[in-house]
């Protein structure tokens, strides 16, 4: 959780609209004072005018110092409101952790204040999404709940807390949907023309895999290209992405890399050096030789990789059925690459040529029925890439989810992984040991399309429609 967060400013909606309604200003509390503001409000709400507690409302969330409180406050200073939010509290082998799901409560509004509830809730979505929250709930009294409704919450069950009638509410949050949407959904649509040849788009059984089985030989190509921003602005470590992405993709196959080809452009040699400089410690660290390709200077940045791989029995990533396990195999080493924070999790510049070895082997010596690697899309959209070339669905079991200790879940459902492997097989399938990284089954496939998210009270959050890239079953 972070130290600070910039306060929120809110412009307030209601239906009757004051005519001189005053400017509301949202913040976290952080000092001892403001905290105690928060107490107080909560107390002449809770405790004396609603008399659902006695003889205060403090509760276990207080105790939890990653609970986080906002306060609401006029342009005078005055304190008008509070809300509170913090990981949800769960049981058994559970608990402690934070998979993601939050909860909001206690929001007290100082009496005959307009606008400032639905300040405080915009706000507590808005700062439970920069958490990295893939689910936040509320516990929600009947009396409140169109407002609720009003903000684009949805109702899940109704229910009776304290002796009294509520509703247990979720706000939507849709952020794999917007990672998905940005970086694969439509792929399908665009790539459509090189479906016409048979051998198109990796052909009968591959369509939509990470490399591509060459025709009439047992080699397998891929290749990607480096966003032009991130050359630009660290050309040493596209250089060694642009490795480790390529012969990810060919891990995901099964097959064993033979070599690389490189494509890049640069302003200047110095630039064009710094480029080298990644790919040749990638190539260096992994002893896969770049066999040639081509260079050209004085233009803007850009880098692109092909690797070529071999293997007389490639892994498809359309090769699940429904009722297949699915298992995530990931490093966990390592930690946020300087620069992309909740974006990028570097495991391999420190891991030795041996364990680089073993890591891209895994696929090969486990021989699953489906793989892919985590990429752009994260691990949810990579799963949802794998169940739609599959010609099914996919659950993700969020507890199960193998996850660093310094990663919200947020941001590694969603971020490039360094090295990840999504596998589906027969549920008695025994995997592979995988060097470094560790293995574990968090999901299923199933015959219900698209993607969901399935949380420790049973409950599934529906996450992606089923056609993630358009491209279709394989």
């Amino acid at each position: 959780m972070t130290a600070t967060v910039p306060a929120f400013d809110v412009e307030v909606l209601t239906r009757a609209r004051p005519a001189a309604l005053p400017a509301v200003t949202v913040l976290r509390a952080e000092t001892p004072a403001e905290h105690a503001a928060a107490r107080r409000l909560r107390h002449e709400t809770f405790v004396l005018e609603q008399g659902l507690f006695a003889p205060d409302d403090r509760d276990d969330t207080d105790d939890d110092d990653r609970a986080v409180t906002l306060l609401a406050r006029d342009a005078g200073g005055a304190w008008l409101g509070t809300v509170r939010l913090a990981p949800q509290q769960l049981d058994g082998a559970t608990a402690g952790r934070d998979l993601g799901w939050w909860t909001g409560s206690r929001l007290a509004v100082r009496s005959r204040t307009h606008g400032v509830g639905s300040a405080l809730v915009r706000a507590a979505c808005a700062h439970a999404e920069s958490e990295g929250v893939l689910r936040f709930d509320a516990h929600v009294q009947r009396q409140h709940a169109a407002l609720f409704d009003r903000l684009g919450w949805q109702v899940l069950a109704a229910e009776t807390r304290y002796g009294h009638p509520h509703l247990l509410m979720t706000w939507p949050v849709d952020r794999v949907t917007r990672l998905v949407a940005r970086t694969k959904a439509s792929l399908g649509a665009t790539l459509a023309r090189f479906a016409e040849h048979p051998a198109g788009l990796g052909g009968q059984g591959f369509r939509g895999d990470d490399g591509a089985p060459v025709p009439g030989s047992d080699l397998v190509a891929a290749t990607d290209a480096i966003v032009p921003s991130m050359v630009e602005r660290d050309p040493e470590w596209a250089g060694w992405c642009a490795v480790l992405v390529n012969l990810n993709d060919l891990a995901a196959m099964g097959a064993e890399p033979v070599g690389l080809l490189d494509s890049f452009g640069a302003r200047d040699q110095s630039f064009a050096t710094r480029i080298v400089h990644g790919l040749s410690a990638a190539s260096r660290a992994w002893q896969v030789p770049v066999l040639g390709g081509h260079t050209q200077l004085g233009v803007p940045a850009s880098l692109s990789v092909t690797a070529l791989g071999r293997t007389p029995r490639p892994v498809p990533a359309g090769g699940g059925q429904p009722g297949h396990r699915v298992s995530l195999t990931a490093d966990l080493g390592g930690g946020w690459r300087r620069g992309y924070r909740g974006l990028q999790w570097d495991s391999s510049s420190d891991r030795t040529t041996a364990e680089l070895h073993e890591l891209g082997s895994f696929v090969a010596r486990t021989g699953p029925a489906a793989a892919k690697d985590v990429s752009m899309a994260g691990v949810v959209g990579t799963l949802g890439m794998l169940a739609e070339a599959s010609g099914c669905g996919a659950i993700l079991d969020v507890a199960d989810v193998p996850v660093p200790a310094h990663a919200s879940m947020g941001d590694w459902l969603t971020c490039f992984p360094g090295f990840a492997m999504l596998t589906a097989d027969r549920g008695d399938a025994v995997p592979a040991p995988a060097g470094p990284a560790v293995t574990r089954g968090c999901g299923e496939l199933t015959t219900t399309p698209g993607v969901s998210l399935r949380w420790p009270d049973g409950r599934c959050t529906a996450t992606l429609s089923p056609d993630v890239t358009g491209l279709g079953p394989a």
